[in-house]
């Protein structure tokens, strides 16, 4: 049976900022055509809009939030947090705009897949558990399936990243869709089951 059996015709959209709109990279480059893309070659009928914007903390994400809604996916992917880890906002910051961007999706029976964000070593440990927990915690509390750090196996290689050692090239993009492509399917086949979340 194809796989486009279980998903199909699924809209998703993918709430983000520059890591998801594609900085720098043609628009066929960014992380949301590139997963839709790897998803289609596996036999699934589905789109994935990019409402990624450069420079976007998670209350930019929250304030565009609407936007989102106003589509009404089947389902969204959510990754915010690095802008808001880069300006040393304090943690608190984004766990209060991500708890209010899953609650709001969750309120219209929106699933999300949350995507996770890590601390430069130079913050210190502290720091980093802490930002590590508010994912971890925000996925449990709205049964969202949480990818640990989006920027697995790009983050520290040069090979994988822009000039600038912070966004990710074509190759870093395509590292990114194939560690949470596993992620993706299950997401999909849960959308398709008619799953949704229940709210808190």
């Amino acid at each position: 049976m194809p796989k486009s059996a279980h998903a199909a015709g699924l809209r998703l959209a993918a709430l983000g900022d520059s890591l998801t709109a594609g900085w720098g990279l043609a628009a066929d480059e960014a992380f949301p055509a590139r997963l839709e893309k790897a998803l289609t070659e596996k036999g699934y009928q589905v789109s994935i809009a990019n409402f990624g914007v450069s420079g976007d903390t998670t209350a930019g994400g929250l304030a565009r939030l609407e936007a989102v809604l106003a589509q009404k996916p089947d389902g969204v992917i959510v990754e915010l947090g690095a802008n808001d880890v880069l300006r040393g906002f304090d943690p608190q910051t984004p766990r209060e705009n991500l708890d209010a961007i899953l609650s709001r999706l969750t309120a219209a029976g929106i699933p999300v897949m949350l995507c996770g964000m890590r601390a430069p070593t130079n913050y210190g440990s502290d720091y980093a558990a802490t930002l590590d927990a508010l994912y971890v915690d925000l996925a449990k509390k709205y049964n969202a399936p949480l990818y640990p750090f989006f920027l697995e196996g790009v983050s520290g290689h040069s090979d994988r990243t822009q000039p600038d050692g912070l966004h990710p090239n074509a190759a870093g993009v395509n590292e990114i869709v194939s560690g949470i492509l596993p992620m993706t399917e299950t997401f999909l086949k849960r959308l398709d089951s008619g799953s949704r979340a229940v709210a808190p």
